[in-house]
């Protein structure tokens, strides 16, 4: 296989897919498209559809080869962020265009081209093994990671348990490595929650200050503490946790009257030495000494997911050993970014992310090399057949 080029049916397969514009929480075509690549190849094909009140009804695919012995999970999504302002693009976004030795679309990075790659991956050790292999192959793909995650992977995965099905391990395509394909595996990942923070006060003129209560006044000694303060100093696998202010807003349109309230949002992603009722109790307590006497506040808490890790083992190995003989180099094994549906997988079986550089998810011109797509269709293949020898 030539280093620069990935097999065809890698490069067709992910072209396929981005030119579905499967924005969260539709699937325009997305998963039936790898229902036909997976059928042939021998694969049951379950497709399910999940609702709930106030969430999108979000379409997934569940697929299996072998119906026993260890079942290696492939795990995904094929939902994507909005393309954002056309006119921005060198290319249109879902045209899945090549040039210069790259495949441009939304998805590309995150994460189309990594469910291709591993689906011609598949295709080539089946073939060398004449389909006979000791165990089972699965697929599970979702159309919400980017949404709100309510009804897709944790719904496929309560949807496994009922039918006693069980994973062994499962690698996730995220995207994972910050400049080339072989840097960087995740094990785990950083917590996520969000603070939203009103402050009362009572509304005044500005030039009779002791007649009013300045929630601003009170807010800007909240946030210091937050700020100043560090959650913890991190650990062997985890950085530090951080927190930010994203947005302080007050909407008072006239310079001479003192408002009656002022919210902030914060955001905090923290390591395994916490949990978000943790992160919760660090911030009550600095806020309620902050807002001085007579002072009132409401927080809402909203979390995206709590830490996690799964330990440097047997799949992290896998991972690495197999990084190392397409590449030649050891990855680093991280939980550094945001957070993933890896979240909910790890309550199942042991989860590791190892997919394609995200360098430029989300962003304009999104993007992934011909080369790094080759890397990963060999790193893939590695993975297989070292676990099912």
């Amino acid at each position: 296989m030539n280093a620069a080029a990935p097999p065809a049916d890698a490069l067709d397969l992910a072209q396929a897919l981005i030119r579905c514009p499967s924005v969260t929480p539709a699937d325009a075509g997305a998963l039936g498209v790898l229902e036909t690549v997976l059928k042939p190849l021998g694969f049951s094909c379950n497709r399910l559809a999940f609702e709930s009140p106030g969430d999108d009804r979000v379409e997934n695919l569940y697929a299996r080869l072998g119906g026993s012995g260890r079942n290696f999970c492939f795990a995904g999504h094929t939902d994507v962020v909005p393309p954002g302002d056309r006119a921005r693009w060198s290319v249109d976004p879902f045209a899945a265009v090549v040039k210069d030795g790259h495949l441009y679309g939304r998805g590309a990075s995150d994460m189309k081209a990594a469910i291709a790659c591993f689906v011609s991956a598949l295709r080539g050790f089946l073939a060398d093994r004449k389909g006979e292999f000791n165990g089972s192959i699965s697929l599970l793909i979702t159309g919400d990671e980017e949404g709100p995650a309510v009804n897709g992977t944790v719904k496929v995965l309560d949807w496994l348990k009922a039918r006693n099905e069980k994973l062994d391990v499962c690698v996730v395509g995220e995207p994972t490595n910050p400049v080339e394909v072989g840097e960087m595996a995740k094990i785990g990942r950083r917590g996520a929650m969000t603070a939203y923070l009103t402050v009362h006060g009572v509304q005044g003129h500005s030039a009779y200050p002791q007649l009013a209560d300045n929630p601003v006044h009170r807010l800007v000694h909240m946030l210091q503490p937050l700020i100043d303060d560090k959650l913890d100093a991190g650990n062997a696998h985890f950085e530090p946790s951080t927190l930010q202010v994203v947005t302080v807003d007050v909407g008072n349109p006239v310079g001479n009257v003192i408002p009656g309230a002022i919210k902030a949002t914060v955001n905090i992603r923290f390591s395994s030495d916490h949990t978000s009722k943790t992160v919760e109790a660090w911030l009550r307590e600095r806020l309620d000494r902050a807002i001085g006497p007579g002072g009132r506040y409401d927080m809402k808490i909203q979390v995206s997911g709590e830490s996690f890790l799964t330990p440097p083992g047997p799949l992290s190995t896998l991972v690495c050993e197999s990084v190392q003989r397409v590449t030649g180099s050891q990855p680093a094994l991280s939980t550094t970014g945001g957070t993933s549906d890896a979240r909910f997988i790890k309550h199942h079986c042991p989860v590791c992310e190892f997919g394609m550089t995200n360098a430029t998810a989300h962003k304009f011109d999104e993007r992934c090399s011909l080369a790094d797509m080759a890397r990963l269709v060999g790193i893939y293949r590695a993975m297989l057949d070292r676990y099912f020898n």
